[in-house]
């Protein structure tokens, strides 16, 4: 049985504890991971494409309608609610035991829950823009269309995340490798670290505490000072419940 004692007590006496976390975070609010066990790489289109192909920059670019209609089935979410992991984050933060979130989501369940520091690597499904223009939308614009949304320019209207075949703005990965170096506890969870945006943190990291927290397996388990095999939801709940 899982002891969270130990995790309890690294916070505790931490004084600048980061957290890094991916899709498998809102899983338990009904939204998909991407590698996990019927996760987003399982699902292909009919032609063989995967989510790789239809969530690309190119796929937008080439076919709008294709790149839309996956995007609307799997990424945007404008009525999911935060679960007992983004709660906990959040209180967690509250009673200073953690400093910034570093999420690979863009739902924006962090801030919902009451999370302040946030640092989305990969963008909003918030946000929106024209790609010929540049003029900003609103994610109501996009609520009231079925499909493509386009600007009265023309353009084809975007969302404000990062596509396969993009990079992390840059100042979104230089503010989470310096949250990361700051940091004396990493916390990482509910991500399998495989993209270079989140497992490049982990040179930045020269702290004391490297905390796993996965129901699955990654490639860095080694290199956990404390590795927890357990729900993200859970554990954080009972460390928000003694810290805050």
């Amino acid at each position: 049985m899982y002891d969270p004692s130990e995790l309890i007590d690294i916070l505790r006496y931490s004084n600048n504890a980061v957290f890094l976390g991916g899709a498998g975070v809102s899983t338990d609010s009904g939204l998909p991971d991407f590698r996990g066990t019927g996760g987003l790489y399982s699902i292909s289109d009919p032609d063989g494409s995967s989510v790789s192909d239809v969530l690309s920059l190119e796929c937008l670019k080439t076919d709008p309608e294709r790149f839309y209609e996956f995007y609307r089935s799997y990424i945007f979410s404008p009525f999911a609610q935060p679960n007992a992991a983004h709660i906990a984050l959040a209180r967690l933060e509250r009673a200073a035991f953690v400093r910034c979130v570093i999420t690979q989501n863009v739902i924006g369940l962090h801030q919902k829950a009451g999370s302040k520091e946030v640092i989305e690597l990969h963008g909003s499904s918030h946000r929106y823009y024209c790609m010929r223009c540049f003029e900003v939308f609103d994610e109501s614009e996009i609520e009231a269309v079925s499909g493509v949304l386009y600007c009265a320019c023309g353009g084809v209207v975007r969302p404000d995340v990062v596509l396969y075949g993009e990079a992390v703005k840059s100042e979104d990965q230089t503010a989470a490798e310096e949250a990361v170096y700051e940091a004396d506890t990493l916390l990482i969870g509910g991500t399998s670290l495989e993209t270079q945006s989140a497992s490049s943190l982990l040179s930045c990291f020269e702290g004391e505490n490297l905390i796993i927290i996965n129901t699955d397996r990654t490639r860095y388990d080694g290199m956990a000072s404390l590795l927890i095999n357990e729900s993200i939801g859970k554990v954080l709940e009972s460390a928000a419940a003694e810290l805050s």
